[in-house]
């Protein structure tokens, strides 16, 4: 190193309680012996925010320059370049080096924060040098899961006149927003704006839809997967099918819909609902009296007009080889059954924001209409259209999230939604008293703020305060929490209550992950390659991420990350070839590449 700055790496964690997943007195002891490193590091110099603590250290080493080593280092930062100032040298000659976001899905973290701390001393970003060979790619690609964010990367994919299969594991494309009756903040029919999307991939020449199919298995190297996927039966036939509907009504089965989110039964055929693609009929095997009974049903056989079912079908399982793939898994909504003082499940009125969501919907059970909940003759809680008319209605936010019991993350979309869902009850009856209890109001995005106070306009209760209890009074719902702006306790009496959960991660992301070589953060959101510029990147050569399977986002960024996906696959694609795993490079390919950078 041609540089005459006298370089010191102080490693801001611990080390007698070093990161698990590394050996931190192995990785000093290659510090200690990389060309320019003057000394090493490790102690408390930054506890208690004392600087003059770091100033004499950095005048008793006579340090110009310094490597702050550690996850999360960057906080430190503030902290040693005030030192730094003190000592009267440049802080900008503090450099961080935080590895906490490369840690996760590489054979060998030990010898990833090697490489990290050696390009940091030679001033190379580490993306600039952890950079793999190219190899050769297969032009068709795998996107796993349809929502909008899968949608958006395949049709974008396959207006490039590139085939693309796009496997989604329920009867339907559509995801999550599909059930929703407006969005936000233009109050936007959320159908009229999906299900043109949906209709143009059902139809669209360069895209293989593979509806009520799940990836099981993922083989061979980037630019070349050999993929395995069950086509689980639906024993019936897409292309006879005429969509009539006489077997669904002769069906006497019925179980919760999952597209209603529970809030009335289906039939074990039936359509998802109806502007399903495919808009054909599917039968649920588990809850199919013929299957489960061994064959004492088989109604559905002997009404249909164009004998399309066949209630014998089996499982089967095809294999692809494609050179990309989009991971758009989306999301599962908090389960509001885990706080138990909120009464979910207890008290038929608490509803979560998902069956709001089909309530107020023109297509949900009760033709968009506010009702109670109610029990039908078999004891199942459904809302119909008889039931009464809720007059006052409280919506409490972050319901899972924010909490350090459940999820410390913000889920981004629960505030705006939830006065989404307060301005509807008011269209829906003007006269109902709406009362939102927030913590803080987050309302982030383009437009956001505007419609915050359009809703606060609107003759909305907004309550600053944490709810602690819902409890029934009676023939109501009485809510304790606190009024933070007006310093006091509330005690609310109210007809109906909404929770507004927040966003997960599916359950089953962690096998997702191992199956693709990707790994998952703590929260078990799938990691990105980089936070900052390459959200939909993954360490996995051919892999990317996009929607609410990397972390919550409403449905602008979700569309977005669907586009950046697939123009990352479209780049690989135009060019003939893609990089490596970023995850599979060795230390010495890192130094290797990062000598030939540093100007140092």
């Amino acid at each position: 190193m041609s540089s005459k700055k006298i370089t010191g790496v102080y490693f801001t964690g611990n080390i007698d309680a070093p990161e698990p997943r590394i050996d931190i007195r192995e990785i000093m002891d290659f510090t200690s012996n990389i060309p320019g490193v003057s000394i090493v590091l490790n102690g408390d110099l930054q506890h208690r925010g004392n600087p003059e603590k770091i100033q004499s250290a950095i005048k008793q080493y006579n340090l110009d320059r310094l490597i702050l080593a550690g996850s999360g280092a960057g906080f430190m930062k503030p902290l040693f370049a005030t030192a730094f100032r003190m000592a009267g040298k440049a802080h900008e000659d503090i450099v961080v080096a935080d590895f906490e976001e490369y840690l996760d899905g590489v054979p060998d973290p030990t010898e990833w924060v090697k490489g990290i701390i050696y390009c940091a001393v030679l001033d190379v970003p580490f993306m600039d040098a952890a950079v793999p060979e190219e190899v050769p790619v297969q032009s068709d690609t795998l996107v796993i899961g349809a929502g909008i964010a899968g949608i958006q990367a395949s049709l974008e994919i396959a207006n490039a006149r590139q085939k693309v299969y796009l496997v989604e594991k329920t009867g339907t494309i559509g995801g999550h927003m599909a059930m929703f009756d407006k969005t936000f903040p233009t109050l936007d029919c959320a159908a009229c704006i999906l299900t043109p999307k949906m209709v143009e991939v059902g139809q669209h020449s360069n895209i293989d839809l593979l509806t009520y199919c799940e990836v099981k298995k993922v083989e061979g190297e980037p630019g070349n997967y050999k993929v395995t996927i069950l086509k689980k039966a639906r024993r019936v036939d897409l292309s006879a099918c005429i969509g009539c509907g006489i077997c669904s009504e002769k069906c006497p089965a019925k179980v919760p819909s999952e597209f209603d989110a529970g809030t009335t039964l289906r039939k074990a055929i039936y359509i998802p609902f109806p502007q399903a693609v495919p808009n054909k009929y599917l039968i649920d095997a588990e809850h199919c009296r013929y299957v489960q009974e061994d064959g004492k049903c088989g109604v559905c056989v002997k009404v249909c007009p164009v004998s399309c079912i066949n209630l014998d079908a089996v499982d089967e399982e095809l294999e692809i080889q494609v050179g990309n793939i989009v991971v758009a898994t989306g999301f599962q909504a908090f389960d509001a059954g885990r706080i138990a003082q909120f009464g979910y499940g207890k008290y038929p009125n608490v509803l979560t924001s998902l069956e709001f969501e089909r309530l107020v919907n023109a297509a949900g059970p009760t033709g968009g209409n506010l009702r109670y909940r109610t029990k039908d003759k078999k004891g199942n809680w459904v809302f119909v259209d008889e039931g009464g008319e809720p007059s006052s209605i409280a919506i409490i936010h972050c319901v899972g999230s924010r909490d350090r019991n459940y999820n410390k993350y913000c889920s981004r979309v629960c505030c705006m939604y939830s006065l989404k869902m307060a301005h509807l009850v008011k269209e829906k009856n003007p006269k109902a008293d709406v009362y939102e209890y927030y913590i803080d109001m987050r309302a982030f995005g383009k437009g956001y703020e505007e419609f915050y106070e359009r809703i606060k306009e609107e003759g909305v209760n907004i309550i600053r305060g944490k709810t602690a209890l819902v409890e029934k009074n009676g023939n109501k719902l009485r809510l304790r929490s606190e009024d933070m702006l007006n310093e006091r306790i509330l005690e609310q009496d109210v007809d109906m209550v909404i929770l507004s959960v927040g966003l997960e991660a599916r359950n089953d992301a962690g096998d997702v992950g191992k199956m693709l070589g990707i790994s998952v953060d703590e929260y078990g959101w799938f990691r990105e390659a980089n936070a900052i510029d390459d959200s939909v990147g993954t360490f996995t050569g051919g892999i990317t991420i996009a929607g609410t399977c990397q972390g919550p986002k409403d449905i602008p960024d979700s569309v977005a990350q669907g586009s950046a996906a697939a123009a990352k696959v479209l780049e690989s694609i135009l060019k003939g070839s893609m990089k490596k795993s970023i995850k599979d490079l060795s230390l010495s390919q890192i130094q290797s590449e990062a000598n030939k950078i540093s100007q140092l």
